[in-house]
């Protein structure tokens, strides 16, 4: 069956927009253009459809979706295996959110007890599973399977002083690395004391501390534009300023 612009976003449930885009990415080209000038998409550009929905679900972003789906070892079947995979991940967290606010509910409403653990079990495997998502590649090359697990394992059970505790000490980190950039010295009281702060919050994901792989983190801050963004939304230069501060930090 062939399908026109309207009729595959009223199928797929997307705008015409977005598929003229797709068009003009060279991410989802038509099978042909009819004679009238419509594109005209058939069961192959279906599929290819279907796996581009599928990654913009797990929020991949089109450049990367393009760079995967035109690789020459690209497999559908095995992107469809792993499509499954997340999705699962994903449904075993939303279901931990939804028992989680079903329990509060039945709390506030019943005075059911509710134990802290419980209370914050959706939020940490939600934590978990967007740090997966964004880095997890990265980080299980630079440190492998065992030790990303152990760190996920961790984070799992974190009771809620300490859930509470790093959330307070990725909010320190922020201002006192901010303050410390007005100085303009990584060497400073307050740089290093933003450098100690980050030992800190590291060591609620990690098993074991290094100082040389403090340094190492710190180093992927610079070389990689995600970790870079997130830092300089700070302030322009935070991530280097912070990489400089603990590199001082790790070798004193």
């Amino acid at each position: 069956m062939e399908y026109t612009v309207q009729k595959l976003g009223q199928l797929a449930g997307i705008s015409t927009r977005t598929l003229r885009y797709y068009d003009e990415i060279g991410l989802l080209k038509p099978a042909r253009i009819n004679s009238s000038g419509y594109r005209i998409y058939g069961s192959a550009e279906i599929d290819k459809l279907q796996q581009i929905l599928f990654y913009r679900e797990l929020g991949v972003n089109l450049d990367l979706i393009k760079e995967i789906m035109t690789s020459v070892s690209f497999d559908r079947s095995i992107a469809l295996k792993e499509h499954r995979e997340k999705l699962l991940e994903k449904r075993t967290q939303l279901d931990l959110l939804i028992a989680n606010v079903d329990k509060s509910i039945q709390q506030t409403e019943r005075g059911i007890i509710m134990s802290d653990k419980e209370k914050f079990e959706g939020f940490k495997q939600k934590l978990v599973e967007d740090n997966e998502k964004q880095y997890g590649k990265e980080i299980r090359e630079k440190y492998g399977e065992e030790a990303v697990n152990k760190s996920n394992a961790k984070v799992k059970g974190m009771t809620q002083a300490q859930y509470e505790e790093v959330t307070y000490l990725g909010e320190e980190i922020a201002v006192n690395l901010k303050a410390a950039m007005a100085t303009g010295d990584p060497n400073s009281e307050l740089a290093q004391k933003t450098a100690d702060l980050h030992r800190q919050w590291l060591s609620f994901y990690w098993n074991e501390y290094t100082k040389e792989a403090h340094a190492g983190v710190a180093q992927m801050y610079v070389d990689d534009e995600r970790f870079t963004a997130y830092y300089d939304k700070i302030q322009p230069g935070a991530a280097e300023f912070l990489r400089d501060a603990v590199h001082i930090y790790t070798k004193n």
